[in-house]
């Protein structure tokens, strides 16, 4: 069963982990860069679930006009 921490088949991530990870996050870009980086993020993730909302509207749409037709 998968869990949210699976993180690319590294199996699961704890606490300790994390911590580990923020500190090179820290050490490699410098703690003015994260939020940015952080915002970046989150725009991205954004811009993703839009289009894939979109795309799902459109098959959404296609599959009710092939119904309309039947």
């Amino acid at each position: 069963m998968l869990t949210i921490c699976t993180f690319l088949f590294l199996g699961n991530i704890g606490p300790t982990e994390w911590i580990i990870i923020a500190v090179l996050l820290v050490f490699m870009f410098g703690g003015k860069k994260i939020p940015e980086l952080a915002r970046g993020l989150g725009r991205g993730i954004r811009e993703f679930k839009d289009a894939s909302k979109e795309v799902k509207k459109e098959i959404e749409d296609g599959i009710k006009e092939d119904n309309n037709k039947a």
